[in-house]
């Protein structure tokens, strides 16, 4: 805008010290991103109120708390000067705002935010994490700004997407996983305690309270776990090399009996790939322990590939189904009819790229009609593979756990078991 010249007679009327209450406040009024069809003011004393007489030509002082009519202010403000208040108010106080816009602009990115969280890859993979998610958004923003909570919320999205870890102490994980940051997940970090809530809404337990108790969800998640403790079992491998995993798991297999693998073997499994004879390289993956033994029992030395979680999946197993799928298997998996076996299963399928082996409504269907006096499944959550499979368990609102489908299970086994 032009600078104008402050010696004209109307310049110097806008300019007067007593008016000042009525530009400050007309520039409230019009930053506030709203109509504005009057100005309030006050309380005024006598010489700002003699001012706004003069200003409005009026015959008699306002009130000490007069309301102006923005349509009145105008015309002697354009009378005086030739140019708008708005143009007048931005010179003397300021350029104007608008904290309606900009309101509506903060929600905008305030819903962005959430809705980009809900879309993460981990989120959809593991639709228990909604809950996380959701307590993130009632937890509010970080420092009130979208982009430093989107930054931690990116982080923490980025170890969870790294967990179960490989029993590397807790810096040395976070280093490698935060470009260098060895102490962003020290307790207490922002970082930490977002990541422990996370852990412990798939655990479904409640957040943890105590050092202690931190310790052992980050144990449990394979960060700062012990290398001989975690162990995963397995029947029927036959891997081909000198490996220590490959000769341990073939020498059971012969025996016809499982092979518990340390953490340590399927860190360093040396030698280790799968026969050409397992065609089309399947290996099925069960919740349960009994299952395995069942299938041991039955088909001895010729059991086909077997893997056991033992319910939710160390390091040692993840690493291992790793190992498997990265040395060409496919892996089916199959679990618990309840809530946290499909959290379980959700779990498993997004660590290791496995697909689910009869865990689809119409399985499910057709077990609890031969079972229909189980337990109550618990919490349901959203079955990735199967949106109709938690609304099946709801409406029955009974489990069906693995080993009642046992017979199927290894029927599924005998079809591809060594003649």
């Amino acid at each position: 805008m032009t600078p104008q010249d402050h010696s004209l007679p109307g310049e110097a009327t806008l300019r007067r010290p007593e008016l000042h209450p009525l530009w400050q406040t007309a520039h409230g009024c019009l930053s506030s991103g709203r109509p504005v069809a009057r100005i309030r003011l006050g309380p005024l004393d006598e010489t700002q109120r003699e001012a706004l007489a003069d200003l409005l030509g009026l015959d008699r002082l306002p009130d000490p708390r007069p309301s102006v009519a923005l349509a009145r202010l105008e015309e002697a403000v354009t009378e005086l000067s030739g140019r708008t208040v708005r143009e007048v108010v931005a010179e003397l106080i300021g350029p104007l705002g608008d904290r309606a816009g900009e309101r509506r602009r903060q929600q905008d990115d305030r819903a962005g935010l959430w809705t980009w969280l809900a879309g993460q890859d981990t989120i959809r993979a593991q639709p228990v994490l909604a809950d996380w998610a959701a307590s993130c958004r009632a937890a509010g923003l970080v420092g009130g700004s979208v982009e430093r909570t989107r930054t931690l919320l990116t982080d923490a999205l980025k170890v969870l997407a790294e967990l179960p870890g490989q029993a590397d102490p807790l810096p040395v994980f976070a280093a490698r996983v935060l470009n260098g940051h060895a102490h962003a997940l020290d307790d207490g970090t922002p970082l930490s305690t977002l990541v422990l809530r996370a852990l412990a809404t798939l655990n479904d337990t409640a957040p943890p309270q105590s050092a202690a108790e931190r310790r052992a969800l980050w144990t449990r998640a394979g960060v700062a776990d012990d290398e001989l403790s975690s162990t995963v079992v397995a029947g029927g491998l036959r891997p081909a090399g000198d490996g220590l995993p490959a000769r341990v798991a073939r020498l059971c297999t012969e025996a016809g009996q499982a092979a518990s693998l340390t953490l340590a073997h399927v860190r360093n499994p040396g030698e280790f790939t799968l026969p050409a004879a397992l065609a089309p390289h399947v290996v099925h993956v069960v919740e349960n322990p009994s299952i395995l033994a069942l299938a041991l029992r039955r088909f001895g030395p010729d059991c086909p590939p077997l893997v056991c979680t033992s319910g939710w999946p160390n390091s040692a197993a993840i690493q291992l189904l790793r190992l498997l799928v990265d040395r060409g298997a496919t892996l089916r998996y199959h679990g618990d009819f309840d809530g946290e076996g499909i959290r379980i299963a959700a779990y498993v399928l997004d660590k290791t790229r496995a697909h689910p082996w009869r865990m689809t409504a119409a399985d499910y269907q057709a077990a609890v009609v031969r079972n229909p006096h189980g337990p109550h499944p618990g919490r349901l959550t959203e079955a990735p593979w199967d949106p109709e499979l938690a609304e099946a368990m709801a409406e029955h609102g009974t489990a069906v756990v693995e080993e009642l489908v046992a017979g199927v299970l290894l029927e599924d086994l005998a079809a591809v078991a060594r003649p």
